[in-house]
Formats: C-alpha cells, sequence, structure tokens
C-alpha cells in the first residue's frame, strides 16, 4: 500500500523581483507541477495524494498575483511567457534544485513547455496535459473560452457549478463537484484581477511552433477526448512535432481529467517517469 503522503511543506521565496508561494512534499525526484491560469497550489491535492512521496517529490507554485503568491511590481508589473519561464528557473534556483521533472496543465502546460525551450538542462522529462501549441493550433470554443475571460469560476461557487459541465467537460457534464473531491480549496484563494489579467497577457500570441522540434527530452502528452477548452487534436499536434513524445488520451475525460482520474493519472505519470531511456 502506498504511504500516505505528508503534509505540504509551504514557504514563500523571492525570485525575480517576485515573492512566491511554494510548496514541498514528499522526498523522491522532484517533480515541478505547474497549475493552470488562476489555480493555486491547493488545488493539486488529489493528485498529490495519489503520488508515493517516497517515489516523487512535488513542487507546488501559485503562479505570481494568484494564490499567495505576489504580483509583479512596477516597473515591470507584466511579464511574457519568457519572462515566467525565468521565474521558474530562479525559484528552482532558491530551491536548490538543479534539474526537475516537470508537469504542466493547461496554461501550466504552455509553461512548461517554455521552460524547456529556454532552460532545457533543468528539465528532465516532461508531462504536458490538457495543453497546445498556442497559435497554430486547434482552439476551444469560442463561447467556452469568453467564459475563461474573468476568475469568476475560482471567486463563486454557484457559478462555478453552473458553468463547470460547459466550460470543462468530461465528469463536470454531469456532476460539477466531480473534481471537488469534497474541498473547498479551490475557492478560498482566488487569483486577484491584476494577476488573472497578468496571465492572459502572458499566453496571449504566444506559440512554441517555431521550436517545439527543438524540445528533445521524453514527453508525456496527456489529453482528454472531451475538452472543451483544448481539442484533444491538439494532443495529436504536440505529439507529433515533439522529437521524443508518446502520447495518451484519457477516454470521457474533460478539461479537468488530472482531478477526475487523479490516481490513473497520478500511476501514468509514475510510470513514465521511472521508464528507462530506450537509447
Amino acid at each position: 500500500m502506498k504511504a500516505r503522503s505528508p503534509k505540504r511543506a509551504v514557504r514563500h521565496v523571492e525570485a525575480d523581483g517576485v515573492r512566491l508561494r511554494v510548496s514541498v512534499r514528499g522526498t523522491g525526484r522532484p517533480l515541478l507541477l505547474l497549475m493552470g491560469i488562476g489555480g493555486h497550489l491547493e488545488m493539486w491535492a488529489p493528485f498529490e495524494d495519489a503520488l508515493d512521496p517516497a517515489v516523487v517529490q512535488t513542487i507546488t507554485v501559485d503562479a505570481p498575483g494568484t494564490g499567495g503568491s505576489s504580483a509583479y511590481r512596477f516597473p515591470r508589473p507584466a511579464r511574457r511567457m519568457g519572462g515566467l519561464a525565468r521565474t521558474m528557473e530562479r525559484m528552482l534556483d532558491a530551491l536548490g534544485h538543479d534539474q526537475v521533472d516537470v508537469l504542466g496543465v493547461s496554461f501550466g502546460g504552455v509553461l512548461a513547455q517554455q521552460l524547456a525551450h529556454q532552460a532545457p538542462s533543468r528539465v528532465r522529462r516532461l508531462v504536458l496535459a490538457a495543453t497546445g501549441i498556442g497559435l497554430g493550433g486547434v482552439p476551444g470554443s469560442p463561447r467556452v473560452l469568453w467564459k475563461l475571460a474573468t476568475p469568476r469560476r475560482y471567486a463563486q461557487p454557484d457559478y462555478f457549478r453552473r458553468v463547470a459541465g460547459t466550460i470543462y467537460g468530461g465528469a463536470a457534464r454531469h456532476d460539477p463537484d466531480a473534481t471537488l473531491h469534497g474541498s473547498i480549496a479551490r475557492f478560498t484563494r482566488p487569483p486577484s484581477m491584476g494577476g488573472y489579467l497578468a496571465q492572459l497577457y502572458a499566453i496571449t500570441g504566444w506559440t512554441s511552433l517555431p521550436w517545439l522540434g527543438r524540445v528533445r527530452m521524453p514527453t508525456l502528452v496527456i489529453s482528454g477526448d472531451d475538452d472543451p477548452i483544448v481539442p484533444p487534436i491538439n494532443g495529436r499536434i504536440l505529439a507529433r512535432l515533439l522529437p521524443d513524445a508518446r502520447l495518451h488520451v484519457v477516454r470521457g475525460g474533460g478539461h479537468l481529467f488530472l482531478l477526475e482520474h487523479p490516481a490513473e493519472i497520478a500511476a501514468l505519470v509514475t510510470s513514465f517517469l521511472d521508464r528507462e531511456d530506450t537509447e
């Protein structure tokens, strides 16, 4: 039986002009987890609980302006994706990690791609979940994307339950609480409007298309086949363009499949991170 996950050790780290709220759990190989737009580190709990802490040490972080992290300060109150990736590098420096595995979901998957591109020596293996290449990929429904323009779904539980099925698909279509696991953690630290807009600014116009073929570390791409935000064809595009990638499709999985099936996805990710290189 898997050992019970230890309590998270939360601290604040000064990195690249911003004060980041960071959590570390476990003692195994370090895995940096990058959350979707507006999310905070407590939302990783169901997935972290499904991992063996002796095998995988998770590092989670609130992006600037979200959760318990400060926003970037004047004269650079917002940064593009390259700037966010540089902040993650400085955070790893502060934590004493030369190299980590990286798992990014949605917006976090975009940030994970950027980090792997500009600092390839820092990323041993890459997991990209419910994400795509940005411009050049296949966008979701405009009606769905419009609902992502504000962080309202993080602050108002009733609103989240009304729109979850439409936005996220998957299990949320028939049970909006399916990804909450009986917890109100999602709603306890809504992002500031400034922090949320800064993340929208960072991702607007971004694309990995020109350089994705040079991201050579082993990569696992995971897509849900019922994802209204990132249609599953984007996973196939990622897997085709990355030199060393495998694709896994979660049948019936929505955009939040990682929280719908935390044990299944944790086992999949652990197996990928543990497998021997075939070079």
